[in-house]
């Protein structure tokens, strides 16, 4: 095999849940494989960023833990949203100091939602922090971040796994959902109404890019745990990085992205 193979990784949104790319990147680098090239959307592009950096999986999540992310939201007095995203921003510079694309170790490409224009965004040159910002903006929770004269919110809006900027540039593209849906008899509230809608049709436009990978990787059970609970980041964790080792199990050839040339980028 080439010892020049490119392995790209596409890491979905799903908020918390997103802590199980983490379990999912840890396994892959254990038998070897180690992505030439990340992009992420929403929480996938957060934990893509720092894994890029250089942070370790377990490093990252003790981190999420630590700092207990969703305390840094606080409301704004806007019409446009609930929460602004200022304090996350200050968040991220304690961990991405740079705050500079060219800086990280592995190559990164973030997706956002243009909401002026209805168009996908994908940054990977530049500052680093607005468009991860921009790639989290939940709209209506949160004010759009303006980037020149872009109003930017979520990536996972049109685009929840984002292959394109992987599609020609890499030998092997891998997709990670975090979003898996289960079956629900009972709609309990509006909340949990549009919550599920909203990850209904995420999911949606992950499935639709489906094809474009080589390997898929989806955690089952992922849809019992909240988007925002941090507490259960470990049980997320866990259930990444067990999926990924039983899927390996059972399908061996992927064992054939191990890259030897790679060892430069492992972190």
């Amino acid at each position: 095999m080439s010892s020049k193979l490119r392995i790209g990784i596409a890491l979905s949104g799903g908020g918390v849940r997103g802590v199980s790319h983490l379990g999912v990147l840890k396994a892959l680098n254990e038998v070897g494989i180690y992505p030439t090239k990340v992009s992420g959307t929403s929480a996938g592009a957060i934990a893509g960023a720092m894994y890029c950096n250089g942070y370790k999986p377990e490093e990252v999540v003790k981190i999420i833990v630590e700092t207990n992310f969703f305390r840094f939201m606080r409301p704004a007095v806007s019409l446009r949203g609930i929460l602004r995203m200022q304090s996350v921003g200050d968040l991220f510079r304690l961990y991405l100091a740079h705050d500079d694309f060219a800086k990280l170790k592995i190559p990164l490409s973030v997706a956002a939602t243009n909401i002026k224009k209805g168009k996908v965004v994908y940054f990977d040159e530049g500052e680093l922090i607005a468009p991860l910002m921009a790639s989290s903006c939940i709209p209506g929770m949160f004010e759009p971040i303006v980037i020149g004269k872009k109003y930017l919110v979520d990536g996972g809006v049109l685009n929840n796994l984002p292959v394109e900027p992987l599609d020609g540039i890499c030998d092997f593209v891998i997709g990670v959902n975090c979003n898996h849906l289960p079956e629900e008899s009972n709609i309990k509230n509006m909340k949990s109404l549009i919550e599920r809608a909203v990850i209904m049709s995420m999911n949606y436009n992950v499935h639709s890019r489906k094809s474009k990978c080589d390997y898929f990787l989806e955690a089952p059970g992922l849809g019992k745990y909240g988007v925002f609970d941090i507490k259960r980041a470990p049980d997320l964790f866990r259930a990444g990085y067990e999926h990924t080792l039983s899927v390996i199990e059972q399908n061996p050839s992927i064992l054939e992205l191990a890259n030897p040339s790679s060892k430069h980028l492992r972190i």
